[in-house]
């Protein structure tokens, strides 16, 4: 690998994997938001992409940045990936760790996806706001884009894997009526893995909120409760 490696070399490694009998596969993990630029497709699949941003992990923010400007799914998957990776790393700087963050909410319009979301908000978000005020995961689960609003509940990931919980389940309750189906899976989901950490709480939790939230998002909360336990929830009617 050259020691100075850059935006372009990451894009050329994928575009080397590119296959063009894969893109219907590949794209049916993105959902095309309306109004947002369309999307292209390489046809490289997520599993084969996490390498290659493993590969260019030491990977400038600028050149970072680039990547979340390409027009292809596959790149801005690697470049969240590359973000994560950075997040992860223990030799990372405070200062570095939060220009990952910085970086996330700044270009947040090409974090567009559920799974982009997914793979760096947990480390570059919610690992920046462990030891910090938390606020702006509440300014995001009020947002109109569905992607902020995921990932103001994914980030308290790193919270609750420190037995915090108050955000996941306080930003849980902001979106317990949100209409759209990927934060729905999200807020169930996050809730399920809350519950782990202290069932009683997720209980009293979808006892009061059962009868209003979403069949999913109810379904995900619930999957791991004890059956007499489900058996007891309201579901809603439809």
């Amino acid at each position: 690998m050259p020691t100075q490696i850059t935006h372009k070399q990451f894009a050329s490694a994928l575009k080397e994997l590119a296959d063009p009998a894969a893109v219907a596969g590949v794209s049916r993990f993105f959902r095309q938001e309306a109004g947002a630029p369309r999307t292209k497709f390489l046809g490289v699949p997520p599993g084969d992409v996490f390498p290659v941003a493993k590969r260019f992990s030491d990977l400038s923010l600028a050149d970072v940045e680039r990547l979340l400007d390409s027009p292809y799914y596959e790149v801005r998957l690697g470049a969240v990936s590359i973000m994560d990776f950075q997040a992860r790393a223990k030799r990372t700087s405070p200062a570095h760790r939060e220009a990952l963050y910085d970086l996330y909410l700044r270009r947040h319009d090409r974090i567009d996806n559920w799974d982009l979301v997914d793979r760096a908000a947990p480390h570059v978000v919610g690992g920046w706001l462990a030891d910090k005020p938390r606020d702006v995961l509440y300014e995001l689960a009020r947002s109109a884009s569905p992607c902020e609003r995921r990932t103001a509940i994914v980030s308290t990931w790193f919270f609750i894997r420190a037995d915090d919980l108050d955000d996941t389940f306080r930003i849980a309750e902001l979106l317990v009526a949100d209409e759209h189906d990927l934060v729905q899976k999200a807020v169930g989901s996050w809730l399920r893995e809350a519950g782990k950490r202290d069932q009683p709480r997720l209980v009293r939790f979808l006892k009061a909120h059962a009868p209003t939230m979403s069949r999913t998002m109810l379904r995900y909360a619930a999957e791991k409760l004890p059956a007499a336990a489900r058996a007891k929830l309201t579901r809603p009617t439809s």
